[in-house]
């Protein structure tokens, strides 16, 4: 095919391919490209130097410089319908069978995700982007290999799609000789396709925004939003965000964010587990950090509570929704008292988050979207939303810094991170993001947890078991071969093939033990994928 002037596609364009990476869609690349492109790279090179700024001991606090926006009286612009209510939101990859599945599952929102839970390999991208135009025109269908078939419903829920984040790149299109942005790629061929089909059938286009670090990456954004608008004919204030909270220092800008998006935003969600990986990686070369076994980390423990409950106060003071993050637990197939012990943390999740104040929360499975929606129910009765709750409490670094606890690190919690760690990373080199391990959802916040804690738990004086014995790289190194087993046993009963998973292990030990600690488990990854 004839591409535009400039663009180098490195990867196949097959006929059905073609009808995704048009000439027009992919022009609209080219100008986002060419427009901010070097205030990504800006940006990027701002992360690493606050990074160095932390590691020298400068810990984060409110910006001085937005005051005014903090203390001034302003609301987000208002929300379209289909975005006022959204108790339940089910989050899954762009393959087919997810989507159908989610789109069905009676949740009120379905955020499709391009990144934490996808597999970017090009084909998974392409297919993804064909799948959702074929969805939202609902001509999407699926027959397994059993010969069941997988049909849209006719009441399904409103779509939300979750572009990659700002630090991952499109490996196979280049620009001038310059790859691509991952998150340009994927939202601008899904609006040129789909924004106008959306907006005939009464919802959309919606996204969800990843990995943020600063209101100044949420302005990059912003301008994004403005120039595609622009491009394809719609009016301003048409598409609408939510900014996934999942780093530490997204905290301190909570409503500087929400500004910077103010005529896009469709409010916040507290995205527990990068969060928790990203305090581990600012704090990482802090001798008095170090945190307890993953499984300690909850939403209770006084450092996460603190985010979210400052979360819904930003929010609601300025008229945006404030959604709950996820939990890990999912449906247990065969085993009644561990399926029933997992529906009550489902339970107790969705209580709490109700009644913080939260307008709705996330879900990992069809099955439980009906216990989340009977939670806020409970709360919100008739109500959409409960954007009229004010939270009146102060938040700030002395409760968002206050890392505990610290204890207990056990021989299990370290064999555990391993053993997802090699389990997610096999999964994913295989093609699949998205992956059930001991019963938990695990996708690529949850893995970059898991060799974060490790690394970290060998660099700390603080990383000793409750035994009292010091984890150490040989400790790490002894267990990875009997976990790298125990992994291949448990993929081997459930009929999959175990050829990526002693690369898995490799690439687990060297990013678990690397001197210079590698800023995403996913960057190398995708380097030597495909």
């Amino acid at each position: 095919m004839n591409l535009p002037a400039g663009i180098q596609v490195n990867a196949p364009i097959t006929a059905e391919y073609a009808r995704i990476l048009t000439p027009q869609a992919l022009a609209l690349v080219a100008k986002l490209h060419r427009a901010f492109e070097p205030r990504r790279q800006e940006l990027l090179k701002a992360r690493v130097a606050r990074q160095a700024r932390i590691d020298a001991g400068d810990m984060p606090d409110f910006l001085p410089e937005t005051k005014h926006i903090r203390d001034s009286d302003w609301k987000i612009a208002p929300l379209p319908k289909a975005l006022e209510r959204r108790r339940t939101e089910i989050t899954g990859p762009v393959e087919a069978k997810m989507i159908i599945n989610a789109y069905n599952s009676g949740a009120d929102s379905y955020m499709s995700d391009f990144e934490d839970s996808n597999s970017p390999k090009w084909d998974n991208l392409i297919q993804g982007q064909i799948n959702l135009y074929q969805a939202i025109r609902r001509e999407l269908s699926f027959r397994n290999e059993a010969g069941k078939e997988y049909k849209l419903s006719d009441q399904i829920a409103t779509l939300q799609v979750r572009p990659r984040g700002w630090h991952l790149d499109e490996k196979h299109v280049l620009i001038d000789g310059q790859r691509v942005s991952g998150g340009v790629f994927d939202f601008a061929l899904f609006l040129f396709h789909n924004a106008k089909e959306q907006i005939a059938r009464g919802a959309g286009p919606y996204f969800y925004l990843p990995k943020m670090e600063s209101h100044l990456e949420a302005r990059l954004w912003n301008d994004v939003f403005v120039m595609a608008q622009d491009a394809i004919g719609l009016p301003q204030g048409t598409i609408k965000a939510t900014v996934l909270i999942e780093t530490i220092l997204a905290t301190f800008e909570l409503e500087e964010i929400l500004y910077e998006l103010r005529d896009h935003s469709a409010g916040l969600n507290a995205g527990r587990w990068d969060y928790i990986f990203s305090c581990i990686k600012k704090f990482k070369r802090n001798k008095d950090f170090c945190l307890a076994n993953r499984g300690a980390i909850t939403m209770e423990v006084p450092f996460m509570r603190s985010y979210a409950l400052a979360l819904v106060k930003a929010c609601h003071k300025r008229g945006a929704p404030a959604i709950g993050g996820m939990s890990a637990l999912i449906p247990i197939k065969n085993d009644p008292v561990a399926n029933e012990k997992a529906l009550a943390g489902i339970r107790h999740d969705k209580t709490r988050d109700a009644n913080d104040g939260f307008d709705g929360g996330w879900v990992a499975h069809p099955g439980l979207v009906a216990i989340a929606a009977e939670e806020f129910q409970k709360v919100l009765g008739e109500r959409p939303n409960q954007w009229g709750k004010q939270r009146d409490e102060n938040f700030g670094p002395k409760d968002w810094l206050d890392f505990q606890p610290e204890q207990p690190i056990t021989e299990v919690g370290v064999r555990n991170n391993i053993n997802v760690g090699i389990h997610y990373l096999g999964s994913w080199l295989a093609g699949n993001g998205c992956v059930p391990i001991h019963n938990l959802m695990e996708d690529a916040a949850t893995a970059e947890i898991s060799r974060s804690q490790v690394w970290q738990w060998v660099v700390s004086p603080k990383g000793k078991l409750d035994d009292g014995r010091k984890v150490t790289a040989d400790m790490v190194r002894g267990f990875i071969p009997e976990e790298l087993a125990n992994v291949k046993t448990n993929v081997i009963a459930q009929g999959e093939k175990t050829e990526s998973y002693d690369r898995a292990a490799k690439i687990f030990e060297e990013m678990s033990l690397a001197d210079n600690y590698p800023e995403f488990l996913t960057l190398p990854l995708y380097e030597a994928m495909e």
